[in-house]
Parts: structure tokens; C-alpha cells; sequence
């Protein structure tokens, strides 16, 4: 099974925000990057992935499950873009920083820290497995 990596802005869109979706969840909506609209694309219900806080913060906060696979983007008007949704699984116990990642010898080809602007990235079993040993979490 894959794994992923979601980034947002937490004063556009928190973690805690997903958390308030409930089991119902939450479109993730908005991403206008054909990379990242193709890594949706690929992702299968049940897949989990990272909710990062991108700007503020900057650190792995959570993590998320994706229960419903890509369809339309209800926020496009031109009918190319698709997204999942998400619901919150669980915080991480400590969250993981970026230049905690950077710093991990172990993470040096996740996307993350090489192409820390894509929106929507593919993790690595090694990466989810190390991810989630610095952040406190089972994987």
C-alpha cells in the first residue's frame, strides 16, 4: 500500500480543521499542479499518508486516510482537475520539522526534502517507517 504526503498552509487549512471534518472528512481540493493531481490520482481508499503544515510551522503534524479515490474537483470550473478526500487518523506524538527530515541521513531522497514545494507528494515505505519513528507513531 502507498503513502503520502499532504501539504497545506495551517491558516488556510489546519490539521485540526480535518479533525473537525470527522469520519466525513474533507475534499482536498484546490491543488492546480499536475504532478500532484497525478499522485492522486494513483491513491486507492485506505491509503494513509502525512498532513504537513507548509509555511507555519513546517513540520509533519498528522496523520490522514484517504477515503474516497480521485473525482472532479468541486472548486474547478474547467474540468481538469481532481482530487481525493481525506479524514484525520491521528496527530503525530512530536511533529516532524523539515529540517528535522533534512537532517535525517535516512530521508534524503524523500520528495519532501528535495521538492519541499510540491503540494501533494508519494513517501516511501522506508520514509513512512522513519517518519514515523521521529514523530512517535506506529507506522
Amino acid at each position: 500500500m502507498a503513502h503520502w504526503l499532504f501539504k497545506s498552509e495551517p491558516d488556510s487549512f489546519s490539521f485540526d480543521d480535518l479533525v473537525g471534518k470527522g469520519e466525513a472528512g474533507q475534499e482536498w481540493d484546490g491543488v492546480r499542479n499536475y504532478q500532484a493531481r497525478n499522485n492522486m490520482r494513483a491513491m486507492k481508499v485506505g491509503e494513509r499518508g502525512f498532513f504537513y503544515h507548509s509555511n507555519e510551522g513546517k513540520a509533519v503534524v498528522g496523520i490522514v486516510e484517504v477515503i474516497a479515490a480521485a473525482h472532479p474537483d468541486s472548486t474547478d470550473t474547467t474540468g481538469q482537475w481532481e482530487c481525493v478526500d481525506l479524514k484525520a487518523v491521528m496527530p503525530v506524538e512530536r511533529p516532524v520539522t523539515l529540517a528535522a527530515a533534512k537532517a535525517e541521513p535516512r530521508l534524503a531522497g524523500m520528495a519532501l526534502t528535495g521538492n519541499s514545494r510540491l503540494s501533494v507528494q508519494p513517501v516511501t515505505d522506508a520514509e513512512w517507517a522513519v517518519v514515523c519513528e521521529m514523530a512517535g507513531v506506529a507506522p
